[in-house]
């Protein structure tokens, strides 16, 4: 008992010098400027090394205009880095002699179709999760977000999807293939992608602040608000159900409960790493100007990026949430990692992760928080999608048709139907199986009209509609233009059939 008491105590202080290594007041100084600079509500850090966690603490507010502010218990959803929960529950699959890497998908769901029936039956279950089946990135995404379409009845749509490049031939992030994941876990243990997820990881972690229901969110408590940004404010927003597609980033966790989960990633008991992190998809990287960490190398494994920072292995994976953003990224040789959670749309993250892992690993403390904010300024003034919209409107122009004639049900076979109802004077737009993204036209110029939704959205605001005639001014459908980065309205392509 005494043996163990003084390992313990050794063990301790250990971590406690190593700390003071590194000026903790400084990082936490420079973590509440980046939020303050970045203007994003609220945010938790993280910080791991060597099997302890040496830093926790929340910044900002958990809502704008509240005074309550996060800790490192407080939860946010964070997306997309639910995808490498994802992938060790696949894993543990093959571990136990469930299934195989290299099985074909359709062995287990033999409803599984893509754009072209031989790359249908080749798809495998690693294929699935690092990007490389042969759709664009975020093609799809329009099926389920929001929308009550089950994971089954999405999977039997992709086969409408147009491809990008060929099969194993590029990178597409595809959240559709983290979907069909999900399913293939379902329909191998008869078990959701939850219950797996709760009874494989987050109960062994003891990640008990971890949940991937919304119900739960008010059951545990200490939970954040999502904001959406618009003409400079940060505005809340309800959280957004991705329970049946929880798969592709379903989990709402706190810092402190994802310090848990990296500090596994990287330890000895986790014995997939060498699978998860294998180098499956490259990016390319360019060889002909420096780059900001030495970096040689960059691409996906399976459910995790991949790079070299500084000549170390990193691995980590960002998520985008509605009003909500997260970033996970790990040095395993260093037994180094931080996690950043964030409850609005433009956050510190990056810069919080790298001013973080530069001062443990004794590499160039610059202030990222200006050279990134910089980039990212830089970026938005490029990005004059919806300026050039608002310039190329034609004044004074009516619609072709009476309002009557524009109604009618259209149908998208990646979606389903979308309803056009004339009510109280003006045309509605209803879809079918996405009751948020109702919306409200506004006649624009000839026969496109604005898309005034019901409610805000964080990922995209501007959009229209266009009604499409054949040469008797009969329509046959519509098309859609909302410039965003990540929902792609246009590829519904709605036909009229009533």
């Amino acid at each position: 008992m005494i043996k163990k008491s003084l390992f313990l105590l050794l063990l301790f202080f250990s971590v406690f010098l190593h700390a003071q290594e590194v000026d903790l007041a400084k990082l936490d100084q420079y973590f509440e400027k980046s939020l303050a600079d970045w203007g994003t509500p609220g945010m938790s850090v993280a910080i791991v090394k060597d099997g302890q966690t040496v830093f926790s603490k929340g910044y900002g507010v958990m809502e704008a205009g509240e005074a309550a502010r996060p800790d490192g218990n407080s939860l946010y959803a964070i997306a997309s880095n639910s995808k490498a929960f994802t992938s060790y529950v696949i894993a543990q699959l093959v571990d136990e002699g469930q299934l195989n890497w290299d099985d074909k998908v359709q062995k287990f769901l033999p409803y599984f179709e893509l754009y072209d029936p031989w790359v249908s039956a080749q798809v495998t279950v690693k294929d699935l999760l690092c990007h490389r089946v042969g759709l664009g990135t975020f093609s799809g995404d329009v099926m389920w977000y929001k929308s009550d379409l089950t994971s089954e009845e999405i999977i039997r749509r992709m086969k409408y999807l147009e491809p990008e490049f060929s099969f194993r031939d590029g990178f597409g992030y595809s959240n559709l293939m983290y979907i069909t994941a999900g399913e293939l876990i379902k329909k191998v243990t008869g078990k959701t992608w939850g219950q797996n997820v709760q009874e494989r990881i987050l109960d062994s972690l003891k990640m008990d602040r971890t949940i991937y229901s919304l119900p739960k969110l008010d059951v545990v408590g200490n939970y954040t608000t999502p904001h959406a940004f618009e003409d400079g404010k940060n505005i809340p927003i309800p959280y957004t159900d991705w329970e049946e597609v929880g798969a592709l980033g379903g989990l709402i966790s706190s810092v402190n409960d994802m310090a848990k989960w990296m500090t596994f990633m990287m330890s000895s008991d986790n014995k997939a790493k060498n699978e998860l992190w294998k180098l499956l998809n490259s990016y390319t990287v360019n060889r002909d100007k420096a780059n900001d960490f030495d970096m040689h190398f960059s691409g996906y494994g399976l459910g995790w990026g991949l790079s070299d920072y500084y000549g170390r292995l990193r691995v980590g994976h960002t998520g985008g949430y509605d009003g909500m953003i997260s970033a996970v990224t790990m040095i395993p040789d260093e037994k180094l990692g931080v996690v950043v959670l964030s409850n609005g749309m433009n956050p510190p993250m990056m810069a919080v992760t790298y001013y973080a892992l530069n001062a443990f690993l004794g590499e160039e403390t610059k202030d990222w928080s200006a050279a990134l904010l910089k980039r990212k300024e830089e970026r938005s003034k490029k990005d004059t999608r919806v300026e050039e919209r608002l310039a190329s409107r034609v004044e004074g122009t009516h619609p072709s048709l009476e309002l009557e004639e524009y109604t009618g049900t259209y149908k998208a076979d990646i979606y389903g139907n979308i309803e056009v109802k004339l009510e109280n004077g003006k045309l509605r737009v209803y879809f079918e199986r996405s009751p948020e993204l109702s919306a409200t036209l506004e006649h624009w110029h000839f026969d496109v009209w604005k898309l005034d939704w019901d409610i805000m959205h964080a990922w995209f605001n501007f959009g229209t509609l266009k009604f499409n005639m054949d040469n008797n001014l009969k329509i046959t459908g519509m098309d859609f233009d909302v410039p965003n980065n990540d929902i792609f309205f246009e590829e519904l392509k709605p036909r009229k059939v009533n």
